[in-house]
């Protein structure tokens, strides 16, 4: 489950948080449109994630100058074992990136989608399994109900959903590998975007040297690539900055808006959706529904007991 706090007594249903977190999500969520404008100007999937990798470094360090976190990344320099994790961080986004990148130019957007409604859920059986969180019925009810949901659509497409797991897959390790990291978002994301950037600029070069690079050949797709760097790190700004100041329950529920968004770009390109694939994503929806549920429930009760 995305993690909240409030701040400073602030009131849970602050607004300008709550207007954030929903334009965050809609980024997010609309960064398909970006990556297959940028494939349409003949760009290849392996181009675009080397030029968000380069692109997001920048962009990473505006934001860490701006939260004042310069000291964070330094001593995190001096830290091997925080090195380390963080590394193995970068190389989950980096995956993550490049098949979100491909899945989304190949027609996938709704197999992409589910990945993402299948994540938070997968979060919380993971979380039940090793570090011994204890799931209530109703987040069991959700856990069972995405289970359903993803044994249908292999039925429906058949053959296992590759790209929903791979990408749910990636960004649980993530989440996971940054439970163990003791540096704020933002610095974080620096480091790992250090760590993504040497490669991203070899593979930029390599890839221009080969002729295979869009970037450089004319001014406005050239441009539309930048774009890669702030699309990928503003919406972590302001999910950061939400995060702090939103119930569990809002930030749980509005998750879900993301993969929505997705969804609805796959049925906007004509992506098929046949019976048996929207009877997986009723399941999937059922499943995410009880988990806002059970996030709203367990934020209500937190506020009593508090």
């Amino acid at each position: 489950m995305t993690s909240g706090r409030t701040e400073g007594g602030s009131a849970p249903s602050s607004r300008p948080a709550l207007v954030a977190s929903i334009v965050n999500n809609l980024l997010w969520g609309g960064a398909p449109l970006l990556f297959m404008a940028l494939g349409r100007a003949g760009a290849n999937s392996w181009e675009i994630v080397a030029q968000r990798a380069m692109w997001s470094a920048p962009w990473a360090l505006l934001l860490v100058l701006l939260a004042g976190q310069g000291g964070q990344v330094l001593r995190a320099f001096r830290q091997p074992r925080t090195l380390g994790l963080l590394l193995l961080s970068a190389v989950c986004i980096a995956s993550g990136w490049a098949v979100y990148v491909w899945a989304v130019n190949h027609g996938r957007n709704l197999e992409s989608s589910l990945g993402y409604y299948i994540n938070p859920l997968m979060n919380m059986a993971a979380g039940a399994v090793l570090f011994r969180e204890r799931i209530d019925k109703v987040g069991l009810a959700a856990i069972a109900l995405a289970v359903i949901g993803v044994a249908v659509q292999t039925v429906a497409l058949g053959h296992l959903p590759v790209i929903s797991l791979v990408l749910a897959t990636t960004f649980w390790i993530y989440g996971l590998i940054r439970r163990q990291v003791g540096v704020d978002a933002q610095a974080g994301l620096l480091i790992e975007c250090l760590f993504m950037a040497g490669p991203g600029v070899v593979a930029v070069i390599w890839l221009n040297h080969n002729g295979q690079a869009m970037f450089g050949r004319q001014l406005a797709p050239s441009l539309l690539m930048t774009l890669v760097g702030p699309v990928t790190v503003f919406p972590l700004a302001l999910f950061a900055w939400a995060a702090r100041r939103l119930s569990f329950a809002t930030m749980g529920f509005l998750q879900f808006l993301s993969p929505t968004v997705g969804f609805a770009i796959g049925l906007w390109v004509g992506e098929p959706l046949t019976p048996l694939r929207l009877l997986s994503f009723v399941f999937i929806w059922a499943g995410a529904a009880m988990f806002a549920y059970g996030a709203w429930r367990a934020s209500r009760r937190n506020q009593i007991a508090a």
